[in-house]
């Protein structure tokens, strides 16, 4: 099997596998217990928790532990909704947002808040100055993703912070495809709240976080227990948790090792399709992009047949966010960035790894290329 959909998921890393082990089987207890045993537990979380801090800039205690990017997104929204409806009740946001951010905001439209959903241009990029137009009075939130999780395309996060703070307004940020592809600090950034998904980055599934710069006192958003600072109550899963902290410090070792060889492999990629069928476009920024993305159209193709084939050949792709995969609808990102109607069901999204080769590619590109003249 070759993989190259790591935007849908990742592989968990081997160390990350054994360092996770000993809390699936001997070291089990509840981090809430006051015996040593489960303070053992409760220490190894707040290990992870420092670790991941350090990723971002961050304090230790501005990171909440979730269920993964998509609570995460939601905790943020709604959290920050209730915080300030007194103050305002609309929030700015762009049209191609992960459905994580997008949903949350069509619940909070029918509990009375406004929001205003930013055009991108034709690369995916939302403009600062339209941006700083849209903001109104009652404005209390700007969503902005880092990246995006179709196209790749990096938005101008830094620029927003800046608007955000000179109006006094909350900046989120989804950066569940850019963490760990990005060298992201929330300070530089002016970043108020920042979410991201463990596997996404080596780490398994079910589990993420939450950054909350340091005064802001967002409500519950689980109730019950005491855990996260009483903002996200139950028993907390101590073996992902342990699992992404260790997934977090790997990949900020080898950050840049990974990305000069994903770059490299993309770069490869890109040539090589550009090579063989002068007819496809790719779609997105090649500037503003993530270093492992390629999303590429095909003329008058349809993705299904594509994947379909590809997967009988041993080789996984996606059609773009694998939240949509059962969607048939053409992608709300392409549509967003005017895809013409003749290459827009002919998408595949292409997400590389640091252990994808340059092998792996020359075998997809022979199955892609025997695939299409087949319909030739």
């Amino acid at each position: 099997m070759i993989y190259f959909d790591h935007a849908a998921t990742t592989p968990v890393y081997p160390e990350v596998f054994e360092e996770m082990k000993p809390f699936l089987k001997d070291c089990y207890a509840n981090p809430s217990s006051s015996y040593e045993f489960g303070q053992d537990a409760k220490e190894m979380m707040d290990r992870a928790r420092g670790q991941i801090a350090k990723t971002i800039g961050a304090k230790a205690d501005e990171i909440y532990f979730t269920a993964g990017g998509t609570e995460a997104d939601n905790q943020a929204l709604i959290g920050t909704a209730e915080m300030l409806q007194k103050k305002g009740r609309h929030i700015i946001t762009s049209m191609i947002e992960h459905p994580g951010v997008l949903k949350t905001c069509e619940y909070l439209e029918k509990r009375g808040f406004q929001i205003t959903y930013l055009p991108v241009d034709e690369e995916g990029i939302v403009s600062p100055e339209k941006l700083e137009e849209a903001i109104r009075e009652d404005t209390i939130l700007i969503s902005v993703m880092y990246a995006n999780n179709e196209i790749g395309t990096l938005q101008p996060i830094g620029r927003i912070g800046e608007i955000a703070k000179k109006h006094q307004i909350l900046f989120h940020t989804d950066a569940v495809q850019a963490y760990m592809h990005e060298k992201i600090d929330v300070n530089e950034k002016k970043l108020d709240l920042l979410s991201a998904s463990g596997h996404k980055f080596g780490a398994p599934k079910g589990v993420g976080f939450l950054y909350v710069k340091d005064g802001i006192m967002l409500p519950a958003f689980v109730h019950g227990g005491e855990q996260e600072k009483q903002r996200r109550a139950g028993t907390e899963n101590v073996a992902g948790i342990v699992g992404m902290g260790k997934a977090s410090s790997i990949g900020e070792k080898n950050f840049e090792k990974n990305h000069k060889k994903i770059l490299k492999l993309r770069e490869y990629l890109k040539e090589k399709l550009l090579e063989e069928f002068p007819d496809c476009r790719i779609n997105g920024s090649m500037e503003a992009r993530l270093d492992n993305n390629i999303n590429v159209s095909f003329r008058n193709l349809e993705a299904a047949s594509l994947l379909l084939l590809l997967d009988m050949d041993g080789v996984c792709v996606s059609g773009g966010s694998a939240c949509h995969a059962k969607n048939p609808n053409p992608s709300h990102v392409l549509q967003a960035i005017h895809v013409p109607e003749e290459y827009i069901r002919g998408t595949i999204r292409i997400t590389l790894g640091a252990e994808n080769t340059i092998g792996e590619i020359n075998y997809f590109i022979r199955c892609l290329k025997e695939i299409i003249l087949g319909f030739l």
